[in-house]
């Protein structure tokens, strides 16, 4: 293998996090933010990329960054190795409440597509790329830009997906329409497009935006329930308006509410 065998353990049912057990010399890389706790022995590293190509050199280095700019992610990432004799263990969180899903690349043919914020963490050695679409409406009208995320390797993988998660299992020329945002992953035999929903009154007042995710198998695709973009769009649709709290909600009267209370200032 290339990526180091790392062994771990998800704890939590709502607000899970996975706790990696790190023999002598083996490594996890992780995004920024996501750490959550470690042993006492283990090193903590700021590197460039993913590290998973040791002697890509200088410029590599840089490309491999790149890659993660264009992802929207920050440069560097943090890599933990266990450099003591003995078993040591380093644990990652999920972003909000969700499941986290190991991913065997092994398993995937040595690669999984996935969205850009779904990744958490992963054995050194793995490595985290863009998967660019070559399909204009694709990239256009699938919430994603052009591009997706993309771990190669043969080694384990995280991933988090929000609410509940649902995995399906495409068989040959089965079709799987998903809200684009719902897409936490799928394998790399499954071929993704853009579909329009179509029909005037589901265009204007179908309330679930214009696209669908088209998915067609085989292979296995993961489906999140709560994406974070639908989350915090409810989260600042209840926010409180500057002004004032808003005492009615809940009530029939709503906003209305608010300005028989006095919140409204003119």
């Amino acid at each position: 293998m290339t990526a180091h065998e790392i062994d771990y353990r998800i704890y939590g049912e709502e607000m899970q996090y996975v706790e990696i057990e790190l023999d002598p010399e083996e490594g996890v890389i992780a995004e920024a933010g996501s750490f959550m706790m470690m042993d006492d022995g283990i090193k903590m590293e700021t590197i460039f990329g993913d590290g998973s190509q040791k002697d890509s050199g200088f410029l590599g280095k840089i490309l491999g960054a790149g890659k993660r700019i264009l992802t929207g992610e920050s440069l560097f990432m943090t890599a933990f190795y266990n450099n003591l004799v003995g078993k040591r263990n380093v644990s990652f969180a999920s972003p909000y409440p969700g499941k986290i899903i190991p991913i065997d690349l092994s398993e995937f043919g040595g690669k999984f597509i996935c969205q850009k914020d779904a990744f958490l963490c992963a054995a050194k050695g793995v490595s985290v790329g863009i998967e660019f679409s070559k399909k204009l409406g694709r990239g256009l009208f699938g919430g994603e830009g052009f591009i997706m995320q993309k771990l190669e390797g043969d080694g384990m993988a995280f991933v988090h997906a929000g609410g509940t998660m649902a995995k399906k299992e495409l068989k040959a020329g089965e079709i799987l329409r998903v809200d684009t945002g719902c897409i936490v992953g799928f394998d790399q035999t499954v071929n993704y497009d853009i579909e329009f929903i179509g029909g005037i009154k589901n265009t204007v007042f179908g309330g679930e935006g214009l696209f669908f995710a088209k998915l067609q198998g085989p292979g296995t695709v993961y489906v999140q329930s709560l994406p974070f973009s639908r989350l915090a769009g409810r989260v600042l649709a209840s926010a409180p308006q500057s002004g004032g709290s808003q005492k009615g909600e809940g009530s029939i009267l709503g906003g209305i509410g608010n300005i028989l209370d006095g919140d409204n200032r003119f």
